[in-house]
């Protein structure tokens, strides 16, 4: 349709569509370099721009925060022998000096810079790194955004233990099921929770020792009772579910939360808390050394991500769609290369 013109699926606003139209190829500066983008995935980050965003923005922005691509072309303080090399994009920007927390100039890309659901990203070249040989350009676009916020989640937060008892909630989701795949991987015994009977066996077929349906207004006691409790609750929903975290935590046990799928949390057990000495952790995104950390990670026990489902750039509104309706397991990427 585009021929040899650029294409991006543009955001204007929350009352407008998401539409895939032409736009100019990006302009380098600095050290930037130009990725062609091969492949993008989808994230709830995104979702929750198109939801949330009260601003209009008339001449669009290109969401997207993960993608995987081949350098075309660099700017003048980058590296000419980069070009043609297969790369990851690090969608954590400006993070700051300080490991703990994130800065005050901290972004995610895809809002309010330019992402990655268009033919072309323009991005400094801090934030590239070069691709797990071990996986194809669609699966290495499903790491980055989730892989990372997984990793940070278990490791830097939680301090993972091999052989402890973790509980990751919501499995479905591209962090939910890094966070499994993780921590199995690193020995840990893992439960997940879901809504949906059938996304609990397929946790199982990732090494889950058992799953719990929230649905079940008694499944927290049910999950006490067969497991006595769990070192770690990895969660990315919030709700009202969380004050049942408390009660499932073992003395000493770690929640660490990264989302609000389910809402905001509206009750926790101070009696409790404090009593079991527990940790109660936010996290989000991460910094470059846990990024390179985490691909090794995944190149080291070769690790490959749960694709749910890939549709072409010009059916992104249909790939939302399946994210809203939470349908997915895995994550769900786009083509972007014709």
């Amino acid at each position: 349709m585009f021929g040899s013109k650029k294409r991006a699926a543009l955001f204007k606003g929350k009352d407008y569509p998401v539409e895939v139209l032409e736009i100019k190829k990006p302009k380098l500066i600095k050290d930037q370099v130009l990725v062609r983008m091969h492949h993008a995935a989808l994230n709830h980050r995104d979702l929750w721009v198109i939801q949330e965003q009260a601003q209009h923005f008339p001449d669009g922005i290109v969401l997207g925060s993960d993608g995987c691509g081949v350098i075309e072309d660099v700017g003048e303080d980058a590296d000419p022998m980069l070009v043609g090399a297969e790369v990851v994009i690090n969608p954590s920007l400006e993070w700051g000096d300080n490991p703990i927390v994130q800065g005050d100039r901290f972004k995610i890309l895809g809002f309010p810079d330019n992402g990655t659901f268009g033919d072309y990203l323009a991005i400094s070249k801090k934030y590239i790194f070069e691709k797990p040989e071990h996986l194809t350009s669609e699966e290495s676009a499903a790491v980055p955004l989730s892989g990372l916020t997984a990793y940070r989640a278990l490791f830097s937060k939680a301090r993972l233990r091999s052989k402890e008892k973790v509980l990751i909630t919501g499995i479905g989701g591209g962090a939910a099921l890094w966070a499994l795949q993780f921590a199995v991987a690193y020995q840990a015994r893992v439960y997940v929770t879901s809504g949906s009977d059938e996304k609990i066996e397929k946790a199982k077929a990732l090494g889950a020792l058992g799953g719990f349906n929230y649905k079940d207004p008694d499944w927290h006691t049910k999950a006490l009772k067969e497991t006595g409790g769990f070192d770690i609750i990895i969660d990315s929903a919030g709700g009202d579910q969380f004050s049942k975290f408390i009660e499932l935590a073992v003395p000493g046990g770690r929640i660490v939360n990264f989302g609000r799928t389910a809402g905001n949390i509206t009750e926790v057990a101070t009696r409790l808390l404090y009593w079991k000495q527990l940790s109660i952790l936010g996290t989000t995104m991460g910094t470059r050394d846990e990024f390179l950390s985490m691909l090794d990670f995944v190149e080291g026990r070769r690790i490959k991500p749960v694709i749910d489902k890939v549709f072409l750039l010009e059916e992104i509104n249909q790939a939302f769609q399946r994210m809203e309706n939470r349908d997915q397991f895995g994550k769900i990427v786009l083509k972007i290369t014709k």
